[in-house]
């Protein structure tokens, strides 16, 4: 009995500990910059925006999915590559995230030639592999990719893996107000997420 009294009690502990320093500390930052992958950008085949977040029932993008299409229009305006490819799959209401994503873009202004739509796969990896399939029969092996910081090092794994030379370009988290505990939180989950992610597509072989 006291036994398991005591592994309570060191269950508790570490766990009020991990909470502080997510809510209190700066080691989410410190291990979100490990996870992640930055190189100096430059003019690429295309411009890639991964999958996120899917689309609302009223049609519009969610947050992060919208963050990232701009985020791409943004470096497509800045000359980094002649063509936007925009990903993302059907949601459960019936929403294709790309082809809302496309729309958007051409009312941004971006002829239809310049843009692709890659409306299949529900990972990363299946996403890589059907983006590869289209940009490799137009000679385009290097990329610039929209993806979250956390998820960069995996996305880039991903896409090298299928013979693409991927540039993370880390599209911005909105969170709550720096110091914030929310925000430490956040992050943390996000981490915790992108770890096991990172841990199975080791395994699978996907990197």
């Amino acid at each position: 009995m006291r036994l398991g009294v005591l592994f309570l009690r060191v269950v508790g502990a570490a766990g009020l500990a991990l909470f502080v320093a997510a809510a209190f500390t700066v080691l989410p930052q410190a291990v979100s910059r490990r996870l992640s992958v930055t190189r100096s950008l430059e003019a690429t085949g295309a411009i890639v925006v991964l999958a996120g977040g899917g689309v609302r029932d009223d049609g519009s993008l969610s947050d992060v999915s919208l963050r990232r299409t701009v985020y791409g229009l943004e470096l497509y305006r800045r000359g980094l590559a002649p063509l936007l490819v925009f990903s993302g799959a059907a949601s459960a209401n019936g929403h294709v995230e790309a082809t809302v994503r496309a729309e958007l873009a051409r009312a941004c202004g971006v002829l239809p030639a310049a843009i692709l739509a890659q409306p299949e796969g529900r990972t990363t990896w299946e996403e890589a592999v059907r983006i590869a399939a289209l940009l490799q029969p137009r000679g385009i092996h290097k990329i610039v990719l929209v993806v979250d910081a956390e998820g960069s090092r995996r996305a880039a794994g991903v896409f090298a893996r299928v013979g693409v030379d991927a540039i993370p370009a880390l599209a911005v988290e909105v969170s709550p107000s720096r110091g914030h505990p929310e925000s430490g939180l956040a992050l943390t989950r996000r981490i915790a997420i992108e770890s096991f992610a990172l841990l199975y597509y080791r395994a699978a072989g996907y990197l």
